[in-house]
């Protein structure tokens, strides 16, 4: 049976950012070509540089690498330099660089096809559209990419299914947002996977879009890099910067926000809410969750009243699940973190992505893994989550 990705992703089109400079003026993000850049995503009120489209489909260019590609066993390929003559020029053209798919949910089957995967399940690429300032301009843009989104995966037949952003930071219109996207057919949607900062995820404001939620079997994703706006007065900064650490450490970001859920109340109030933990890969769970037990111990042994909730690791395996890609050690301790909680994901066409050897990694990754696991992680426990 062929897998089915957990964690891909879209390159958004010029549609998602109709009509908002018009309503924000220099806040809103737009498409144009800036410098030595074609078809940016650009804020010009954050200065005249963005992100290019062409770079967010970057693993997508590796086919047409003149060198062979490179990889470590039961890993995905090395990453290209991204200076490299080939790929200059298929930045240079922007979304006609791109593979056709990528512009066009009809044609996504090609990509898939040349990995061998069965269907994805498809995040933004734009991972700023979560960090607006501006709550009316973070509402509109992601309901622009919504409807967007639903066009972009209708043309597939079947074989793409989005997961839609909430504006989670106006819980009326989150809510608001929900009702629309399930009557879309959308099944499940996507949060920042931080909290904003002013008011964290145990809040009461948010009731009614967990109760939603789980009314409806809404899966609610956080997925790496999807931060909330933060203040200037509030963010942390390093003592020096350091990008392989910042890498290494990214998981960081998103466990204050499982706490969040696990710890202060809201999974016990709403116990068939699903959450997926998406991209920050699972090696590191087992050992964190007895480090929360722990954490949990410390905090209530001052308190009168003894702590009356599920132990954490039973809450994650009721109600949480993570997305992995060439993880192995998230392998190595499946029986503590839950083999049903776990789901891979090709990342493409992200530059992470195992695209276009999916299945050899697959292959290698799972050499001394039951078929049973293999069959779950890659293909059974999204499809049971997802109800497709």
């Amino acid at each position: 049976m062929k897998p089915i990705s957990a964690d891909s992703h879209v390159v958004e089109g010029r549609a998602v950012f109709t009509g908002l400079a018009q309503r924000f003026g220099d806040e809103a993000p737009r498409i144009m070509d800036v410098g030595d850049q074609v078809d940016a995503i650009v804020v010009p009120a954050r200065g005249m540089r963005g992100v290019s489209v062409a770079r967010m489909g970057m693993a997508a260019t590796r086919l047409a690498r003149n060198e062979p590609l490179d990889r470590k066993r039961g890993r995905k390929p090395d990453v290209a330099h991204m200076q490299a003559p080939e790929l200059v020029a298929l930045f240079n053209k922007g979304y006609a660089g791109m593979r056709r798919g990528l512009v066009d949910g009809a044609h996504r089957y090609e990509d898939q096809d040349v990995d061998g995967l069965a269907a994805e399940f498809l995040y933004p690429g734009f991972f700023g559209m979560f960090s607006f300032e501006n709550t009316a301009l973070l509402v509109a843009l992601q309901k622009n990419y919504n409807d967007w989104l639903y066009d972009y995966t209708a043309a597939s037949k079947g074989r793409l299914f989005g997961l839609p952003a909430l504006p989670i930071q106006d819980p009326e219109a989150a809510t608001a947002e929900i009702d629309r996207v399930i009557k879309m057919g959308f099944k499940g949607a996507c949060i920042p996977c931080t909290s904003p900062a002013h008011r964290p995820y145990f809040d009461d404001a948010y009731e009614p879009v967990w109760a939603r939620a789980e009314e409806a079997g809404l899966p609610l994703s956080m997925h790496v890099g999807t931060n909330a706006y933060v203040p200037p007065e509030r963010r942390s900064r390093p003592w020096r910067a350091d990008a392989i650490a910042d890498y290494a450490a990214s998981q960081g970001t998103v466990q204050r926000t499982i706490v969040e859920f696990m710890c202060r109340g809201v999974c016990d109030r709403h116990p068939h809410l699903k959450i997926v933990v998406a991209e920050f890969n699972a090696g590191w769970i087992a050992h964190w969750l007895d480090r929360v037990d722990q954490g949990l111990q410390r905090e209530r042994r001052n308190m009168d009243e003894p702590f009356t909730g599920a132990p954490p690791q039973e809450v994650w395996r009721r109600q949480f699940y993570a997305t992995i890609e060439d993880d192995r050690p998230a392998l190595a301790t499946r029986e503590f973190i839950g083999v049903d909680n776990l789901m891979w994901g090709s990342d493409y066409p992200h530059t992470d992505s195992t695209w276009p050897c999916s299945v050899a990694v697959l292959d290698e990754l799972f050499e001394h893994v039951p078929d049973e696991d293999r069959a779950k992680i890659t293909r059974a426990n999204v499809k049971a989550l997802y109800g497709i």
